[in-house]
């Protein structure tokens, strides 16, 4: 077999669905409950049309160009961590499209495999599909077939899709022979531009109407007949169909059960598999290569004749062996890579910076404008204070998490994301955590949630486990703008050496700090806590791509939204619950008569602003400073941490909020210029530099995310994991910003 793909060492056990679930042991009952699919056979309604392939061949693209959705696309494996439904209109009637995820084979190993397998097969509570939809890389033939091979061996109704045409050069598969391989419709696409979708919809609806089965007869040997045929008889009744889907499943559980699978599967046939697999060995009989073999014979010979042309002699090296010889070079690949960084994250205040301005001035006239238009009341302060001075100082950030997402987009998409992972292999090999640990944390990049959700890709329940404690470490865009705004606010745009901008540096520098945190939190959690072997990594290495922007815009826009929905609900109730705390009690006046004091409820033109340190925020933060002044925290830092562990970006509502309500001045000034004017009653800053960098250090460990132990819980089913994440987490911040705050000062930085 000769694929163009590039993979680290692989070795991890298949596994087998169980008679009533897909899921293995430890993810049952916290999978995620994909949306219904009804089969058509069955009920009557819309039929059901699956649409699967390998991972990272273009699927979700063509699932996006086929229904309209704008389901997430990246150029490596781990996106669709569960399947996704939607609407396909055709000419005469309506289907339901399911995108399931990736998947190299029907042999299972991960919560996401298994999800793909039940959606193929039926298991699991899931409709059998009317029909399977095989997305195929042009350029990876062989590889691809193998899929569709076992899938055709359940004589399931077929069509295969040729995607990537463009990408193969002269040596092009041609769709119809392909096709006649197993009886049932290609179609040549390219979901990107949309050239042959027209055809596809046609070969789907014709393929529904038609209900033609595939079919391929591959020679086993009479051992692996034998062999299979004693497994069927123990099947369960609910897996059994037919005969040629009984063999075939037969087949699939003498290959994916073993002693250490995760799985709950029928204990007899348990047994039997394993009784057959142990009888096979002591024939010398190596079933993996006599099925495996066999079903690569022939395709490899069966698919000589599909070519237009016959295979030509190398010419060299492409561009992308090229370019591959110096980006996945051990020394040169991580120093472009960082040098990569430093250029996205400098960029964040660069390009961003304008784009803040203009937002924080029209938070600012907004502020002066309702205060000038309304009479002085409760009302008045919870508007300008509490939703649009609190509210208004997180959407400042927008700009940059904007940017950050568009970079990385068009990194993901051009395929140098699948480079980084393979680097990344090296050093998480010693950290104990599996290669396929870095889709989670680079999805952390984003947002820990769904990164945390993106760890079923993995196939153990020990890594999994591993990989969700040390992703909530990584940096997400929820701490970029508290970065932003303490670099912005607490440091010069000044160069070091005169060359590089400290600004983009010490992003640059937070953004690696987590990562080597990361490392070492999952080195010490895999050799204490959740102790395992690896297991090595196997990914491939797409082909570089232009990256197509218009689906990259498409997931700023998804993402944007997300934000902004966010802002408008969560961060502004906790902003309000914020203000609340801090305007409360108010301070009582005495009438002129001397009659008893009365709570004051409105504000007053006249009388300053009274200190928030009274009130019950103010009075918390008091309580708590002696806890964080060795961190260099007063009482107002004190708060907005408070703030934060409900949600980051509440950190800094929190902060608008004690800084605006505590200012006596009759000008508004933005947030940054108001921590950078603070001082001390000696005169000195309040907030110098070492300040900032242990307020960052602080945040880059802490976890303050409800959300991020509420998906731990869910995934885990255990409340243990979520405890230990919440408590080791605290407790590292803590220690690493009293070293920085405390080694600071010894070296007289403060």
């Amino acid at each position: 077999m000769t694929t163009n793909a590039r993979v680290a060492e692989s070795g991890a056990a298949p596994a087998l669905p169980s008679t009533t679930d897909v899921q293995p042991r430890a993810a049952r009952s916290n999978a995620p409950k994909p949306r219904a699919v009804n089969a058509s056979k069955s009920t009557g309604s819309k039929p059901a049309v699956l649409l699967c392939g390998n991972p990272n061949v273009g699927k979700t693209t063509l699932f996006n160009a086929l229904t309209g959705e704008s389901a997430r696309v990246g150029n490596y494996p781990g996106i669709t961590v569960e399947r996704r439904a939607a609407q396909l209109k055709l000419e005469t009637l309506e289907a339901e499209l399911v995108d399931a995820p990736g998947t190299y084979s029907l042999s299972a190993r991960s919560p996401e495999e298994q999800v793909a397998i039940a959606a193929a097969l039926g298991l699991g509570g899931n409709p059998k599909p009317d029909l399977v939809v095989v997305v195929l890389d042009a350029g990876q033939l062989t590889r691809n077939l193998y899929l569709a091979l076992q899938l055709a061996e359940f004589r399931l109704p077929l069509v295969l899709v040729l995607t990537m045409l463009d990408e193969v050069g002269d040596r092009q598969p041609l769709p119809e022979r392909v096709g006649a391989l197993f009886g049932v419709d290609c179609v040549g696409i390219n979901p990107k531009r949309g050239d042959g979708v027209p055809n596809l919809r046609a070969a789907i609806e014709r393929a529904l109407n038609q209900r033609r089965l595939s079919d391929v007869p591959i020679a086993y040997s009479s051992q692996v007949h034998a062999l299979r045929d004693r497994i069927a008889s123990k099947l369960p009744d609910a897996w059994r169909q037919n005969v040629e889907h009984d063999r075939a499943l037969s087949l699939w559980a003498l290959l994916s059960i073993s002693d250490d699978d995760e799985l709950e599967v029928d204990q007899s046939l348990r047994a039997v598999c394993l009784e057959q697999r142990s009888e096979a060995e002591a024939l010398g009989i190596d079933l993996d290569l006599e099925v495996v073999g066999a079903r690569y014979q022939f395709i490899e010979r069966e698919l000589q004749g599909c070519y237009e042309t016959a295979a030509a002699a190398p010419a060299g090296p492409g561009w992308t062996e090229r370019l591959d010889r110096v980006l996945l070079h051990p020394v040169w690949g991580l120093a472009f890579f960082v040098l990569v960084m430093l250029c996205l994250f400098q960029s964040l205040f660069s390009w961003a910076d304008p784009a803040i301005g203009w937002i924080e001035n029209a938070v600012t006239w907004a502020e002066q404008g309702l205060t000038a238009k309304f009479p002085p009341s409760l009302l008045r302060d919870l508007v300008v204070q509490g939703i649009v001075g609190g509210v208004g100082n997180v959407i400042v950030f927008l700009p940059q998490i904007v940017l950050l997402f568009l970079l990385v987009g068009l990194l993901e998409d051009s395929g140098y994301m699948a480079r980084i992972a393979y680097l990344m292999d090296r050093v998480l090999r010693g950290s104990g955590l599996q290669g396929k640990a870095f889709v989670p944390m680079l999805s952390g990049l984003a947002c820990a949630v769904p990164a945390i959700l993106s760890t079923r890709t993995m196939e153990r329940r020990r890594d999994r486990i591993l990989t969700m404690l040390v992703v909530p470490l990584m940096t997400c865009s929820a701490r970029l703008p508290v970065y932003a705004l303490l670099i912005g606010a607490l440091f010069p745009p000044s160069k070091v050496f005169g060359l590089v901008p400290i600004q983009g540096l010490l992003m640059v520098a937070m953004y690696l700090f987590s990562t080597l945190i990361a490392l070492l939190a999952a080195w010490v959690l895999g050799r204490t806590l959740v102790r395992g072997h690896r297991v090595p990594l196997l990914l491939e290495l797409p082909r570089y791509r232009w990256p197509n922007l218009r689906t990259t815009l498409r997931m700023i826009t998804q993402r944007t939204r997300e934000f902004m929905v966010e802002a408008g609900t969560v961060i502004l109730a906790l902003t309000i619950g914020m203000w609340i705390l801090l305007s409360f009690p108010k301070p009582e006046a005495t009438s002129d008569a001397g009659s008893a004091p009365t709570a004051q409820l409105t504000s007053s033109e006249h009388a300053p602003p009274p200190s928030i340190e009274h009130t019950y925020g103010g009075r918390l933060g008091r309580a708590l400073e002696p806890v964080v002044r060795p961190l260099g925290f007063d009482w107002k830092l004190a708060v907005g941490v408070i703030g934060a562990f409900s949600a980051r970006e509440v950190f800094i509502s929190t902060l608008g909020l004690v800084f605006g309500l505590d200012d006596t001045s009759d000008e508004a000034l933005p947030l940054r210029d108001r921590m950078r004017a603070e001082t001390r009653p000696d005169g000195s800053p309040a907030y110098p530099p070492l300040v900032g960098l242990s307020l960052m250090v602080f945040f880059a460990l802490a976890c303050q995310c409800m959300s991020t132990l509420g998906v731990v819980y869910r995934e885990t089913r255990s409340v243990r994991w979520p405890l230990l994440l919440f408590a080791y987490m605290t407790t590292l911040a803590y220690a690493a910003s009293f070293i920085v705050y405390q080694g600071g000062r010894l070296l007289g930085l403060g």
